[in-house]
């Protein structure tokens, strides 16, 4: 007669921004919550069987109550992996305090090489904790690099770069845009830093006339920065027939901020960015089986909102905590789900995330192709424009310039 063994109780912890400026974007974490919940009711490891709970904590949007979130995920609720996404001041904070509390932590979209600098590292340091998925600022500038080249083979571009983290690593001349550029024989002009929020962009589009740049633009400015920006282009007379925008951009611009001004001004910009997970990515998840298109679909139809990109890394996030748990020599003890995790090599629903191959430790790298924000019936639509890297992701639409 076989004797079911008794069940131990697991606990996967989540930060995730509920409330406050980041709370749209922490939109896609919190359907796949809901949509995977029945199938992280219980993991098997070893021939037993673990109950497994769910805590979610707000980091509402804010880097000191995203530290208390895992401070409270581990001391009450006892969590054994922690899982995060979404916010450049937030993540590092969520990573940090993990690191601190000594529980693991798998997050994902942020540039590998500032997730490093933002936690005081660099590259090459080995974390023992926290473990990340995305792709590197050079992973970027190749795709924006063929983006440039598919509207204009020789002029320079202008850098729209903050005075921030981001910025100051996308001007780094080791992990920046220049090498990439270089390479290809491309001239950068740095138009000058600048404070988010931005108030005014006159000196900038200054140096964008006098070097110029006016034709081809680079960013990971907020849209409603990329928007002054760019309005404040067309009254000095410049129009840029491309502008390549990463972070923010990434998303649709009527998701990032409700100003009506913007919507116009960005679809008029036909603003390109990255994409590192769409509906047509050829991917599926080894959770569950479910495509790329069908999760956007299910999003769509169970929320009336457009699929976003993050949607595909959310459910990456869940099938590695999942995974872990699984493989784990001892999934009740923290030490033991970080050390599966260094050792992961997954296929998932974003692609397959290898720890053992990254770049640098604790990291595991994801494909880039380019994108295009084109009108569409229902807003924005994010084109798959460039898949020179990755010609397994299908085009969708042709790069079309600014008019």
């Amino acid at each position: 007669m076989r004797t079911e063994m008794t069940s131990t109780s697991l606990c996967i912890g989540v930060v995730a921004p509920l409330t406050g400026r980041l709370a749209p974007l922490g939109a896609p974490l919190s359907y796949v919550l809901r949509a995977l919940a029945p199938r992280l009711a219980h993991v098997r490891n070893g021939g037993r069987r673990y109950d497994v709970t769910i805590a979610v904590r707000d980091s509402r949007s804010d880097p000191e109550a995203a530290r208390q979130a895992v401070r409270d995920l581990v001391g009450l609720d006892g969590a054994h992996v922690v899982l995060t996404m979404a916010g450049t001041r937030v993540l590092p904070a969520v990573t940090d305090t993990c690191e601190e509390a000594e529980v693991p932590c798998v997050s994902t979209t942020f540039p590998w090489q500032a997730y490093v600098h933002a936690r005081g590292a660099v590259p090459g340091h080995r974390f023992r904790w926290t473990y990340h998925f995305a792709w590197g600022l050079d992973d970027i500038a190749s795709v924006f690099a063929d983006l440039w080249e598919g509207i204009d083979g020789r002029s320079p571009v202008g850098c729209l770069w903050n005075d921030d983290l981001q910025g100051g690593l996308l001007r780094h001349d080791r992990y920046g845009f220049a090498p990439v550029a270089s390479a290809r024989g491309r001239t950068l002009v740095d138009l000058g830093a600048y404070g988010e929020p931005a108030g005014d962009f006159h000196p900038q589009v200054g140096r964008m006339r006098e070097h110029g740049a006016a034709d081809l633009v680079t960013s990971a400015a907020t849209a409603s920065d990329l928007a002054l920006f760019h309005r404040q282009a067309r009254d000095a007379g410049l129009r840029p027939r491309l502008i390549t925008c990463s972070r923010w951009l990434t998303y649709p611009h009527t998701h990032t901020t409700p100003a009506p001004d913007v919507h116009g001004e960005l679809a008029d910009a036909r603003v390109a960015t990255l994409v590192y997970w769409s509906p047509d990515h050829p991917y599926r998840s080894g959770l569950d089986g479910t495509t790329c298109a069908e999760l956007a679909r299910a999003y769509q139809q169970d929320t009336g909102a457009p699929w976003l990109q993050p949607l595909g890394l959310a459910h990456a996030l869940l099938e590695t905590a999942h995974h872990a748990l699984t493989v784990a020599a001892d999934p009740t003890d923290r030490a033991s789900v970080a050390k599966a995790l260094a050792g992961t090599a997954l296929d998932t629903i974003a692609g397959t995330l290898d720890w053992t191959r990254g770049p640098t430790p604790n990291i595991a790298l994801l494909p880039l192709v380019g994108g295009q924000w084109q009108p569409g019936p229902r807003g924005p639509r994010l084109a798959v424009v460039s898949n020179a890297g990755h010609p397994d992701v299908p085009l969708t639409g042709d790069l079309v310039p600014a008019r």
